[in-house]
C-alpha cells in the first residue's frame, strides 16, 4: 500500500509541476472573476425586492413588462416568463431572496464543463506520454505490478478532477462573497421547471448541480484515460475525447428517434433530464437505466485499459 501511495504522490507531482496545469488554473481564475464582474454589473441581483414594499415592486414590474410586450413582439417570450415567475412569488407570498455568493457558486457549476476539458488533457497524456518519452521502462522495473502502476495513474487523474472541482467551488465562493456578500446558504428560491415554477432550497440545488456535472467529467476523463492507454498517443486521446464531448449531444439530437440510441453513452450522461419534471431525451429511458448504462461503460473503459496495459510488450519502446 505504501508503494502505491508513493506512486500516486509521484503522479500528482508530475501533474502539478507542469506549467500547463497552472495555466489551466489561471484560466479558471480569470473565468470566475470575469463572470462575477458581469453578474455584478449586468444581472438582476434582486436588490429592488428587499424592502417591505417588494409586492408593489413586483406588481409594478409586471405592468411595465406588459406595456413593453404591446410595443415589442420580440419581448413576448422573455417577458412572459418573468411575469409568470413574479406572479408565483406574489401568489405564494415568497419574497425574492437576494443574490449572494451561494447563488454565484451554483451558477458556476457550469464551469465543470471546462474542468472536464482539463481532466481530459491530463488523462489523455498520463499514460501515453510515458511511452512517448520512453520513461515507461523505468516505471516497469519498479517492484510494483503493472496493475498498481495503472491504478496509481488513474487515481491521480481522479484526484486532479476532485481538486479542480473543489477549487472551482471554493474560489467561486470567495469571489462571490467579495462581490455579492455571503448570505444564508439554505435560502428558499424559486426555479423554473418543465411545467412552471417551484420552490427549492439553494444548498440542495448547489449540490445537485455539481453532482450532475461531475458525472460527464468522470466518464469523459475515464474515456480519455482508456484511449491514452490503448493507443499510446496523447494527441489522439485528447482530440477524440474533446470532439466526442463537444459533439456528443448534437449527435444524440439527430439519433433521438432511434430506439437503440438510448444505449449510447452520451444519451445517458446528462442526468438533469430526469430532474424538475424534464422529459428524457429518448422515450423509455429512466434514471435507473442511465445509471446502469454508465456503470457498464465505466467498467468497460477500465477493464480495456487494464488488459491492454498489463499485456502490452514494451521491450521495443
Amino acid at each position: 500500500m505504501s508503494r502505491l501511495l508513493k506512486l500516486i504522490h509521484n503522479e500528482q507531482s508530475k501533474i502539478f509541476i507542469r506549467k500547463s496545469t497552472w495555466i489551466m488554473y489561471i484560466i479558471l481564475i480569470g473565468l470566475i472573476i470575469v463572470s462575477a464582474f458581469l453578474a455584478n454589473n449586468f444581472s438582476n441581483l434582486n436588490e429592488d425586492y428587499q424592502g417591505e414594499d417588494w409586492r408593489q415592486v413586483l406588481q409594478k414590474e409586471n405592468k411595465e413588462l406588459q406595456e413593453e410586450m404591446k410595443k415589442d413582439d420580440y419581448a413576448q417570450a422573455i417577458n412572459t416568463e418573468t411575469i409568470e415567475k413574479n406572479n408565483y412569488y406574489l401568489e405564494h407570498d415568497i419574497q425574492p431572496a437576494p443574490y449572494t455568493t451561494w447563488n454565484f457558486v451554483q451558477e458556476n457549476a457550469g464551469l465543470l464543463t471546462f474542468v472536464s476539458l482539463l481532466v481530459i488533457i491530463v488523462a489523455g497524456g498520463i499514460v501515453a506520454n510515458e511511452f512517448r518519452w520512453g520513461s515507461i521502462k523505468l516505471l516497469l522495473i519498479r517492484p510494483i505490478s503493472r496493475s498498481g502502476i495503472l491504478l496509481s495513474k488513474y487515481i491521480a487523474t481522479l484526484l486532479f478532477a476532485l481538486y479542480t472541482t473543489i477549487f472551482v467551488f471554493l474560489f467561486s465562493w470567495i469571489v462571490g462573497a467579495i462581490f455579492f456578500g455571503v448570505g444564508a446558504p439554505n435560502t428558499e428560491i424559486v426555479k423554473q421547471v418543465d411545467d412552471g415554477f417551484k420552490t427549492a432550497y439553494l444548498l440542495k440545488e448547489i449540490f445537485t448541480s455539481y453532482g450532475i456535472q461531475i458525472v460527464p467529467l468522470v466518464m469523459m476523463g475515464t474515456f480519455a484515460f482508456m484511449i491514452s492507454t490503448v493507443l499510446r498517443n496523447s494527441s489522439l486521446a485528447i482530440g477524440i475525447s474533446i470532439f466526442l464531448m463537444m459533439g456528443g449531444n448534437s449527435v444524440m439530437v439527430l439519433l433521438a428517434q432511434k430506439e437503440w440510441a438510448k444505449y449510447i453513452l452520451f444519451a445517458n450522461m446528462n442526468l438533469s433530464q430526469y430532474t424538475d419534471g424534464n422529459t428524457p431525451m429518448i422515450k423509455g429511458m429512466t434514471l435507473e437505466f442511465s445509471i446502469a448504462m454508465l456503470l457498464i461503460y465505466y467498467v468497460v473503459f477500465l477493464v480495456l485499459s487494464w488488459i491492454v496495459f498489463t499485456k502490452r510488450d514494451v521491450a521495443g519502446q
